[in-house]
């Protein structure tokens, strides 16, 4: 899977991956939507994002979670 909006500069918020070349760690709005933000509400608070931007940033996650194993609280 190839993503367009997302990047990794090791010279920019210590290599997080963000959006588009921007200040904004991918980890933000994924996070944001997590808490039940609208995207008209993301987009708002984040106006140099676009609506794009947060799908990809979801697929993003998806993504990296798929690639490892995580740690489950036993029943």
């Amino acid at each position: 899977m190839t993503f367009t909006r997302i990047t990794v500069n090791p010279r920019q918020m210590n290599g997080v991956p963000c959006i588009r070349g921007l200040r904004i760690p991918v980890a933000t709005v994924v996070g944001m939507v997590a808490e039940a933000m609208t995207e008209a509400e993301i987009l708002k608070a984040y106006p140099d994002l676009e609506a794009a931007d947060i799908h990809e940033a979801l697929r993003y996650a998806a993504e990296a979670v798929r690639e490892r194993e995580l740690p489950l609280a036993a029943p």
